[in-house]
């Protein structure tokens, strides 16, 4: 067998190894050069490296634009190995003043809008820095930062940016990287300097302080937080959590007394093309008396015209239900998780955020004195020099004119340096006069000077941090000049909010709702019998049968131990064989539907599990906010949630797949809102079938077999303590073990 070349340098590892080695690699490439922003300079690389080329391209605020497809080629063909359509995307978006609070990049073209059209061709696209991505740039030649090789050698790239002001929490940022992500919302520039002032003489402020320099975010697209201060406050803190963005609008007054909404600032991250969509389903929807018409009149700003159906509803109860039914209110997830010192991944408050970045100005700031430092003990060498050279003029210019090594000369008689030596060589015949020799003099009393302040500087915690704040107050002048850095988003107090409910707007009918074995649910117009012919697909068959009204909503209880709800006014009409309810909910394929209930806030019900456990719930306690739905039954490991029933009469029945019937009070069951409950009957090698609430008085009823109704008048026999196995079922009980 002939042996492989390259044999002595392969080495046999298990296969779980190497790819937990590899991946685990991959992994923290994406979260350290992908993913996850520099607190330091709020830039992931492909943004940093964009900037860095095109202040080498000498793309100025104040210089010509540039083709986008020259600066991404230079960008992918310098510093970023990768697609230049991912770069070009990435420019784009730091060009967006829908996307960017302060747009680094001054874009000329198409370069998208808020309707969630793309930019055109880079080749069609022009581009050059604006004054935010320059003062970003400040300091960058002088020594202020790391550079490192780029990917080929050839050339280096600064490892992160000087950046004057908090460019993080300025912008925001959002990324997903292996395991973590990160959405960072933008804020106000002025306010995040104040903040950064009052945090370098007071590093840890009382938290409402704190609130009061630094409110919320602060949206490009504007918009009003109807978040409280408490929760805004409560999401800094913990660095996660959720804020909630409403559109701004006003009421326009019209002719004869009739008026209509208009919008005119949107949610940060809405498209408005979705949104217009959604509220013309709204006037297209027969079920909500809401909108008559939609008119998208936007030209540079937005201008959303709704015109209400009917003007006998007041514009505050309009607009709340057009806040729940659409996104013109929507919820940013705050999840401030970004790099600290470019090494640590960390889930951070914005505080610690701003600390971050004024640790690493002190660096900047310490780095570019000693490279002033250091030109200046340059200059000033020169400048001894040139003084020795006018005090001897005439022994210099006849070492210059008779010596054949002047330079050696001039070293040796008048103990220069060589840089001195060679400075004297270059001077120029009309720098010998004597105004010249006041103006070095002057000048060099001028550097010697500025030197013992840069040495007081470095040596005084103290300058350093008046240094800081001077220049952040500088920044802030500058921007308050800039209209486009006051703030946008305003916020609003949602105890001030209408008390509404949806059922305001849904015309209230009776109605019929049908859901099958396999999930699939519809809704009829009327209360229809339930012994009427339902078609469903083959295999298929009917399982919930409910009358109710379409105001109301549906509370769904599934093996998982969740309950999901649903408005009635959602379910598709009953034309067709309806819609799979996995698709209106996060109900996944293998969790089965227990319950079927029209929601009755004054009700209680009682939650089984399959092993014997449950309590009572209030049913106001079971709705649930999203689609994802609530927990509210705690199921232990091979567990599932097996039955849910109305709390009607005085007695709960159970009874188990070995036929052990049990009565026990409904007085001797806990009330609670989650959790796992009590014990209500215990099976040794069975599990639990089916429930029934009853009224002794009345006695408990079922259906046989043939669907007759049995009752059972006497069934103290069956009353047993709490947790009791029970007795075998009563005479006629169906073999099924259910009581319908």
């Amino acid at each position: 067998m002939q042996k492989n070349l390259f044999d002595h340098f392969s080495q046999d590892i298990p296969l779980s190894e190497a790819i937990s080695e590899r991946y685990l690699q991959y992994a923290l490439s994406t979260i350290m050069h992908r993913a996850l922003p520099d607190a330091r300079d709020g830039l992931k690389p492909v943004q940093r490296r964009i900037l860095y080329a095109m202040q080498e391209l000498k793309l100025s605020s104040t210089s010509g634009f540039r083709k986008s497809a020259k600066i991404s080629g230079d960008v992918m063909g310098n510093y970023h190995p990768h697609g230049e359509q991912a770069i070009y995307d990435a420019l784009a978006r730091m060009a967006q003043d829908f996307n960017l609070r302060y747009p680094l990049v001054d874009g000329q073209g198409n370069f998208g809008n808020i309707d969630g059209d793309k930019p055109a061709s880079s080749r069609y696209t022009e581009a050059r820095l604006t004054t935010f991505a320059e003062s970003m740039l400040v300091g960058l030649n002088e020594d202020s930062v790391d550079f490192r090789p780029n990917y080929d050698d050839t050339l280096e790239e600064p490892v992160l940016l000087p950046s004057s002001f908090p460019n993080l929490l300025a912008n925001g940022s959002t990324g997903i990287a292996v395991g973590m992500a990160a959405n960072i919302p933008p804020h106000n520039i002025i306010e995040l300097c104040n903040t950064c002032i009052h945090l370098i003489r007071y590093p840890d402020p009382p938290i409402k302080t704190r609130m009061s320099k630094l409110p919320g975010p602060d949206f490009p697209t504007g918009g009003i937080i109807v978040s409280t201060r408490d929760q805004i406050e409560k999401a800094y803190v913990a660095g996660k959590g959720q804020i909630r963005v409403r559109a701004r609008w006003e009421v326009e007054r019209l002719d004869r007394n009739q008026w209509q909404i208009v919008v005119t600032e949107i949610p940060y991250q809405v498209q408005k093309s979705k949104l217009i969509e959604g509220l013309a389903k709204l006037v297209q929807n027969k079920k909500t008396q809401l909108l008559a018409d939609v008119r998208d009149e936007s030209t540079e700003t937005i201008r959303i015209v709704l015109e209400p159906k009917t003007r006998k509803i007041e514009p505050e109860t309009l607009m709340e239900a057009i806040f729940k039914l659409t996104e013109m209110e929507t919820r940013f997830s705050l999840n401030l998780n970004v790099l600290i010192d470019g090494q640590r991944p960390k889930v951070c408050d914005p505080w610690e955020i701003l600390r971050a970045f004024l640790n690493h100005r002190i660096v900047i700031l310490k780095r570019r004195t000693r490279f002033r430092i250091k030109k200046i003990d340059h200059r000033l060498t020169l400048l001894e020099g040139y003084l020795v050279a006018f005090l001897n003029l005439d022994r210099v210019i006849e070492i210059i004119r008779y010596e054949d090594k002047p330079k050696e000369t001039l070293i040796e008689e008048f103990e220069l340096h060589e840089v001195q030596a060679e400075a004297i060589l270059n001077m120029r015949l009309r720098s010998l006069r004597k105004l010249e020799e006041i103006e070095l003099q002057n000048e060099q009393t001028r550097l010697t000077k500025e030197r013992c302040d840069l040495d007081d500087l470095l040596n005084s915690d103290e300058l350093q941090k008046n240094k800081i704040t001077d220049e952040l107050k500088q920044i802030k002048t500058i921007f308050a000049k800039n209209p486009a850095c006051r703030r946008r988003t305003g916020f609003s107090d949602m105890s001030d909010a209408i008390d509404f409910e949806l059922d305001d707007v849904i015309e209230s009918e009776p109605v019929t709702v049908i859901c099958s074995e396999l999930g699939w649910i519809r809704l009829y117009r009327g209360h229809v019998p339930f012994d009427q012919d339902f078609k469903f697909r083959d295999g298929d068959s009917l399982k919930f049968a409910l009358h109710g009204q379409s105001t109301d909503k549906l509370v769904i209880f599934g093996s998982n131990g969740r309950f999901y709800s649903l408005a009635a006014s959602s379910i598709p009409g009953g034309r067709g064989l309806g819609e799979p309810i996995r698709l209106m909910l996060d109900l996944p394929n293998e969790i089965e539907i227990q319950a079927l209930l029209f929601h009755n806030p004054e009700r209680q019900l009682v939650v089984t599990s399959e092993t014997g456990y449950g309590f009572i719930v209030d049913e106001t306690e079971v709705l649930a906010s999203t689609k994802a739905g609530k927990q509210v039954l705690n199921l232990k490991k091979g567990d599932i949630g097996k039955s849910c029933v109305p709390c009607e009469g005085d007695h709960l029945a159970l009874v188990g797949a070995n036929r052990k019937m049990l009565v026990v009070p409904l007085s001797e069951i806990p009330v609670q809102v989650k959790g796992t409950g009590v014990r209500l009957q215990k099976f040794p090698k069975s599990r639990l079938s089916d429930i029934k609430t009853f009224a002794m008085e009345e006695g408990l009823f079922w259906k046989d077999p043939r669907g007759k109704t049995r009752q059972a008048k006497e069934v103290e026999k069956w009353i047993g303590k709490r947790g009791s196995m029970g007795l075998k079922a009563p005479y006629g009980f169906p073999t099924k073990n259910v009581f319908s």
